[in-house]
């Protein structure tokens, strides 16, 4: 348990907005009424991407109240970015924390170890449990207990523009080697940039890690591995990317530069999941839905690699109106909920049974990423994973941009993890 070092750092977290309230903070708290209805407030804190999936999300969590009408749903969509620290500050403080929260898989390990979760075994959220992926249950469970349910799953993929790579007469690349050649050729023939190599957020350097078969640690024998032989080469593949000029990549804003890049043909490939796709076809280039193309990540000299993701929901242990909550987590990962996400949205199910519903199993999107899904590496399932990634972040960048050399940027980072994970090697 690492509540200690967790705890610690709140004390430098994000300020806690007054906005959403849950019931803990003088909220409007809830239960059933007179008539056995459920009734009263549940703030959703949402982390879908602005202006693309908050829209879908929203209109489907307050269709909720068409089956409890005693119910509101208060939709608060909060930047993915402040999310995590936001959560945990307003639950430590007891106050402003929301009834239910969207998190990404990794954070759901350190909240339920926090005690910010409540457990879901037994309760209404939990339904037709053996319907769910198993890699996408895998990160609700914590110590023994089930705290959150798997809303989406997804994992990365190589986006190309159809057009460009007609024009710069090239195939879609397979390896790194044939990334390097594919983007330098495109470059040259059409003048476009060959990848935008996103700079800012290390879970896009994790598919050239496990592409070089490393990893962040081994959980089971608790030993840091970053700065393992795979872990510098992959430092090192990255940078030569951005260095021999195949790819560009940024040090901020990395999100809407590279989007912005790769909508309006000014990029011809970048690496991206299915939380992508609907802001992308709202680009120019892509009003012609068939010019996008999606392929597996480039393989590294171990295999391909590609990360697996995905958010839960969970319900906040302090809420005061934990009924409305359970049923509320329940309806918004349900099968037919989530044939609605697929079909608007081109988000992975985490249900076995929804592939096959129609209006999905004919999505070319979901019909792509199912099967890199399965083969996606999972990360390790605790506390720490969620704080695995400010360091390396660090680093990454570093490397990216010339400030430190591939073999100290994975050296600094192992040692930052050692004193986040007392007693490992």
């Amino acid at each position: 348990m690492r509540r200690g070092i967790a705890a610690t750092a709140l004390v430098a977290a994000l300020a806690v907005s007054a906005t959403a309230c849950g019931g803990d903070n003088g909220g409007e708290s809830g239960g059933k009424s007179a008539g056995g209805e459920l009734s009263g407030t549940v703030t959703w804190w949402d982390t879908s991407t602005v202006g693309s999936e908050d829209k879908v999300f929203k209109k489907i969590a307050e269709d909720f109240t068409k089956l409890h009408p005693e119910v509101k749903v208060n939709y608060v969509n909060v930047p993915f970015g402040e999310a995590q620290n936001k959560f945990k500050n307003a639950a430590q403080a007891g106050s402003g924390a929301p009834d239910v929260i969207r998190s990404e898989v990794a954070w759901t390990p350190e909240f339920a170890d926090l005690g910010y979760l409540a457990p879901l075994d037994g309760t209404s959220a939990l339904k037709d449990e053996k319907d769910f992926l198993p890699q996408a249950a895998a990160s609700t469970r914590y110590d023994g207990k089930t705290y959150a349910v798997p809303q989406v799953i997804d994992s990365m993929g190589v986006f190309y523009n159809k057009k460009i790579f007609k024009e710069a007469g090239v195939e879609v690349p397979t390896t790194i080697d044939e990334l390097k050649t594919v983007a330098t050729a495109i470059k040259d023939k059409t003048g476009k940039t060959g990848l935008y190599l996103r700079g800012d957020d290390a879970y896009w350097f994790l598919s050239f890690l496990y592409g070089e078969g490393g990893d962040l640690v081994d959980a089971e024998k608790k030993q840091v591995t970053v700065d393992g032989e795979a872990g510098v080469k992959a430092m090192k593949v990255v940078k030569d990317l951005v260095d021999s000029k195949a790819a560009i990549t940024d040090a901020t804003n990395g999100w809407d530069n590279m989007q912005a890049s790769f909508k309006d043909g000014k990029v011809a490939m970048m690496i991206n999941g299915p939380w992508a796709v609907t802001d992308t076809y709202a680009g120019a280039e892509f009003a012609d839905r068939s010019n996008l193309g999606i392929a597996p990540v480039p393989a590294g000299s171990a295999g391909q690699g590609a990360p697996q993701g995905g958010h839960n929901l969970a319900v906040y242990a302090g809420s005061g109106n934990l009924e409305a909550s359970y049923a509320f987590t329940e309806y918004m990962t349900s099968a037919e909920t989530q044939a609605k996400v697929a079909k608007e949205l081109s988000l992975l199910p985490t249900r076995n049974s929804v592939y096959s519903q129609p209006g999905v199993a004919s999505n070319e999107i979901v019909g792509f990423f199912r099967p890199v899904v399965d083969k996606a590496v999972e990360r390790p399932w605790i506390p720490e994973t969620g704080s695995l990634f400010a360091p390396l972040q660090t680093e990454y960048t570093k490397v990216l941009t010339g400030q430190t050399t591939p073999e100290n940027g994975a050296k600094a980072t192992a040692e930052e993890y050692r004193k986040l994970l007392k007693d490992w090697k």
